[in-house]
């Protein structure tokens, strides 16, 4: 499979993370928006790298898996927390939230 299949695929992936993010109130919705987004951006590294036969897109792919992991984690908790403060998850709401 050529590499510009592959990047073409990534770049479609991301721009349909970068539209759930700008279009999508749902914070959850948000979040998942931003996964795809970030494994479009491994699914090119790695693409670039079997193309240059290099181990660097290898290394950055993992790089971004475990950054995912860690915003998933930081992101799903502060979700749930503000989800039993207020049981509507909207973010034009939750960004009026002062104190």
């Amino acid at each position: 499979m050529p590499t510009s299949w592959v990047v073409g695929l990534a770049g479609a992936i991301f721009a349909v993370g970068a539209a759930g993010v700008m279009v999508r109130r749902n914070p959850l919705i948000m979040f998942m928006s931003a996964e795809m987004m970030w494994n479009a951006a491994a699914l090119a590294f790695v693409s670039y790298a079997h193309q240059f036969h290099q181990m660097t897109g290898q290394v950055m792919a993992f790089v971004i898996v475990a950054t995912a992991a860690a915003e998933v984690g930081i992101g799903l908790a502060l979700i749930v927390w503000i989800y039993h403060r207020r049981p509507r998850l909207d973010i034009d709401e939750i960004s009026e939230m002062k104190g």
